[in-house]
């Protein structure tokens, strides 16, 4: 196999945190290329935190940042992709949608896409060593608690809405806070390329769920990728994906 020719990177600098508005904070890993980086959002509540995917998972995660040790933290999986619950079985327990359920408890490298895209391609230095590519490998999370459309989760001064989103995955959610207009979307929509076409990806169900999304008072998108945006340019963009599928 050849040598990777990419430079190593110490982990207490793998990760950043970046304060956005509304009590809501992004972690993500700024050496891997922006459409392979996973955005994780953390959300302040008054009673717990919530902690919206968990990045590659080749650096520990709550080992290095430092949000995340303070306070109870409510860990969900938006899907089961290998870029969003690598370090999932750092948490407690994971939250995720009854459907993908399965593959949490069991992420294998084909059914998380990572046999797919971890390689060199995705990254612009990679984790401290002993990290290799072909070692890649996501720990299942001791316990795992499934969620359902229509679910609360419930931070005490805060609470977020499952809004199943099938389409891109089987078991895709958003979280839908009513009170201040911020939209959680996973990867159903980010403002960047999407990916429709993965091996259990269903256009159909990615139409019923960009419309269902498209009828929320949304002020605010944290998505799973890309930067944030605000609720008009939601439209736009759902709008505009309908009209190019032609649905």
């Amino acid at each position: 196999m050849k040598k990777s020719s990419l430079k190593r990177i110490e982990a207490e600098k793998w990760y950043r945190t970046q304060y956005v508005n509304d009590g809501i904070t992004l972690i993500d890993e700024p050496w891997i290329k922006p459409f392979f980086r996973c955005n994780l959002w953390h959300v302040k509540g008054s009673k717990r935190d919530l902690l919206v995917d968990f990045g590659l998972g080749a650096v520990p995660l709550r080992r290095h940042v430092a949000l995340l040790a303070e306070r109870e933290v409510v860990g969900v999986a938006s899907h089961t992709h290998f870029d969003h619950i690598g370090a999932a079985s750092e948490f407690d327990c994971c939250h995720v949608h009854a459907a993908e359920a399965d593959i949490l408890a069991a992420p294998d490298n084909a059914r998380t896409l990572a046999d797919m895209f971890v390689n060199d391609e995705m990254f612009d230095a990679l984790p401290p060593v002993p990290y290799a590519h072909c070692g890649y490998k996501i720990p299942a999370p001791a316990k795992i608690v499934e969620l359902e459309d229509g679910d609360m989760i419930d931070l005490g001064d805060r609470q977020f809405e499952v809004v199943h989103t099938p389409g891109h995955s089987p078991g895709g959610i958003a979280l839908w806070e009513a009170a201040s207009g911020v939209l959680i979307s996973g990867d159903l929509i980010y403002d960047g390329p999407l990916i429709e076409d993965t091996w259990h990806s269903n256009i159909s169900d990615y139409a019923n769920s960009m419309r269902r999304l498209n009828a929320l008072p949304v002020r605010i998108v944290h998505g799973g990728h890309f930067p944030s945006f605000s609720g008009e340019r939601l439209n736009i963009m759902i709008d505009d994906w309908l009209r190019h599928h032609d649905l």
